[in-house]
């Protein structure tokens, strides 16, 4: 995406170095200076809107080269937006600020939360176009920076390290601790858990220190579950704390919607989606004029489209004030306030750039027959909470 909006993944790459200059093929002969420990703190924390520790993350950077990032995901059904751009700009961000990311796929995990009815097959099938939307939107892979891990293949090879490990975790905690964490799985505690869903958290605990983890770096949804391991630190006394880096969650796109639901169909764009579905939700999302607060249009353009392409382009009639590149979100806001920039003139220009962003992945799925025969299959499984 050098030029504007025409190609992403080169202009996700001169992001994940600090929204500097692009590094095509010919820099390898003209090498950048290594960043300094600064440039990468700052890198990382643009990852997270909150980070637990801030002085433990410089620390780790200045002691360790290469630290180890964690992030997992239950595959559960189609890929929205934020599961799929959103984590494309963090990963990219986080390694090149040279960290190594485990991407754990949860199967397991989704079995025991009962997604896509507790079907293992139909869960890794979901697990294997997840990983195929990724590729096609401009992860970058090169340099094995990234690793895919299955959880059961992982937990099965090295049982003997895990199991202990979620026992311990298990006996050191009340149940009310653990309730507090079923948010992780998008329960609440008052809902009727099964015995499987309460043993879920003490894993998902377990799995930052059998993959090794540095910096844990999921959604603000997740957060419980982090603390829980730090507090765990403290219970074993053990010094190194993982460290939270928590993203934005972004909110559904109708009103009064906290986060994206995939079995709303309405409530988010989905990775795959055509030209002509993106337009149709953007143009029904809840958008109301000089109001930002709850806005869920202004968050795509804040959380997609401005770390995606630096700028975003508004296309409007001469009589609507004329076409506006805004440089920064915060003069785009002032102007959404002000009322100088309606909802009618943002839309159309948001579903422009999502659809822009979106058509290597429609290209991906439909030029590799591997990847449509996955997302046939999944569009076809039915969706279970």
């Amino acid at each position: 995406m050098a030029n504007e909006a025409s190609d992403p993944t080169p202009k996700m790459q001169a992001l994940s170095v600090n929204d500097s200059e692009n590094h095509d093929s010919a820099s390898s002969s003209n090498p950048a200076p290594p960043m300094t420990v600064e440039e990468r703190f700052r890198i990382l924390r643009s990852v997270g809107e909150e980070c637990i520790q801030e002085d433990e993350l410089m620390n780790l950077l200045r002691n360790k080269p290469e630290p180890i990032c964690y992030d997992g995901f239950e595959p559960s059904g189609r890929m929205h937006i934020a599961q799929g751009v959103m984590k494309v700009i963090n990963v990219n961000r986080l390694t090149s600020a040279g960290c190594r990311v485990k991407i754990w796929i949860a199967d397991w995990f989704a079995q025991l939360n009962n997604k896509m009815g507790g079907d293992l097959k139909k869960i890794e099938t979901v697990g294997r176009y997840l990983i195929e939307i990724w590729k096609g939107v401009g992860m970058n892979l090169e340099g094995g920076k990234v690793e895919f891990l299955w959880s059961s293949k992982e937990i099965n090879a090295r049982s003997h390290e895990y199991w202990p490990l979620v026992m311990d975790i298990a006996r050191r905690n009340k149940l009310p601790r653990i309730m507090r964490c079923v948010q992780i799985m998008g329960r609440s505690e008052q809902d009727e858990l099964t015995a499987a869903q309460i043993l879920y958290p003490c894993m998902q605990c377990a799995d930052i220190f059998f993959l090794k983890a540095d910096i844990c770096q999921l959604g603000m949804d997740q957060r419980k579950v982090n603390v829980l391991a730090r507090e765990y630190c403290d219970d074993i006394k053990r010094k190194n704390k993982p460290i939270i880096l928590s993203h934005h969650m972004l909110p559904g796109l109708q009103q009064g919607q906290e986060k994206m639901s995939k079995s709303d169909p309405s409530s988010s764009i989905f990775m795959e989606d055509e030209e002509a579905e993106v337009n149709v939700k953007i143009k029904k999302a809840y958008c109301p004029p000089q109001v930002v607060e709850g806005n869920p249009c202004l968050e795509y353009v804040k959380y997609i489209i401005f770390p995606w392409f630096n700028e975003f382009m508004i296309e409007r009639k001469a009589e609507n004030g004329g076409d506006k590149i805004y440089k920064s979100f915060e003069e785009l806001i002032a102007d959404y306030e002000s009322g100088a920039l309606h909802p009618g003139d943002l839309k159309p220009s948001l579903s422009k750039a999502l659809n822009k962003i979106l058509q290597p992945v429609r290209d991906h799925f439909a030029n590799d027959s591997n990847a449509r025969d996955l997302l046939k299959r999944v569009k076809g499984y039915r969706v279970t909470r």
